[in-house]
């Protein structure tokens, strides 16, 4: 595809923008676009995919220096900020002065991705600084999430056999696609990646270190012809994602075992990665929220209802 996104923003600051100014400033690309996360490629080109510079200066007032319309072929734009509305706007509050575990539970990953992916391509003013207190979650809240995540799949894995053994195959395909999903958002969670939005949700995952062992794995559930084979799939995915957990050492050693629950002819896999994960909670705030039942949709709600000024209203969700 040529010069890649950030390759292409990185010249544009050091040959076109940076050389002209004389206040102290930021630059970076930040925010937006596939560009940023390191995705972009030749179709990327042609949507939004501009020589671009985030430009932040301290005084909101100040006139930008003049740039040419097109640099290497693209069109050019320069965005002019101050760190504090930046984040302001991204985020609805300054994370500058830190974060409380109220705000961690109103942020989407796929926003936190985009603040904290790119690139830095000057940094008077500390940019880098307040990026870095968003790089990811606090222990306690991050062990918070992966509960809520294994309490999205335990509950789920038997209803793919269930759906199929009533004759509803469609059903249970679309049950056994739902806990891919799950288990791969696990695997963001374990590995400390905030996942981006579905365009590139699969190619992140790709990329994760535990991607190549698992995506056979999981192409297996989603290739399933019946639901006996999917059963089968969906145990060999959960305990391999049950693996990357204890490869982690964050709890001692979950131990698996298979059950069927309620007596039914349908098996699945389980390990109480909850109840081990539960037990190195000390903050008092994510324990009260932990000691309710995890609801492990709290990425989904704050996508649904997600702008900066929905905060107060995610927040009402929260003990």
């Amino acid at each position: 595809m040529g010069i890649s996104g950030i390759e292409l923003c990185r010249r544009f600051y050091a040959e076109v923008v940076g050389p002209q100014l004389t206040v102290p400033h930021s630059a970076a690309l930040i925010g937006r676009g596939s560009e940023v996360l390191g995705f972009d490629d030749a179709m990327s080109a042609d949507h939004n995919c501009e020589a671009r510079v985030v430009l932040f200066v301290g005084d909101p007032s100040w006139t930008p220096p003049e740039v040419p319309g097109e640099f290497l072929g693209r069109t050019t734009l320069l965005e002019v900020h101050t760190v504090s509305g930046f984040f302001t706007e991204q985020l609805g509050f300054d994370p500058s002065a830190g974060l409380r575990v109220e705000d961690w539970f109103t942020l989407p990953e796929q926003t936190l991705r985009m603040l904290t992916a790119g690139e830095v391509f000057h940094d008077d003013l500390g940019l880098q600084a307040v990026r870095d207190r968003l790089t990811y979650y606090p222990d306690d809240v991050w062990h918070y999430l992966l509960i809520s995540a294994w309490w999205r799949v335990h509950p789920e894995l038997n209803l793919a056999g269930r759906a199929g053994y009533v004759g509803d195959e469609l059903g249970s395909a679309l049950i056994g696609a739902q806990l891919v999903e799950d288990l791969m958002r696990l695997c963001f969670l374990m590995e400390r990646q905030y996942a981006p939005y579905s365009k590139w949700f699969g190619a992140a995952f790709a990329r994760l270190t535990c991607g190549p062992e698992l995506e056979p794995i999981l192409h297996a559930v989603l290739r399933a012809d019946g639901w006996q084979d999917r059963e089968k799939a969906l145990m060999a995915a959960y305990e391999a994602v049950a693996g990357v957990h204890n490869r982690l050492g964050i709890t001692a050693p979950v131990e698996l075992g298979i059950e069927q629950m309620w007596g039914r002819p349908f098996k699945v896999v389980w390990g109480d990665f909850p109840g081990a994960l539960s037990a190195t909670i000390t903050d008092p705030t994510v324990r009260a929220i932990a000691d309710r039942w995890p609801v492990g949709g709290i990425d989904r709600l704050r996508t649904v209802l997600w702008k900066p000024a929905d905060r107060p209203t995610i927040a009402t969700f929260l003990p």
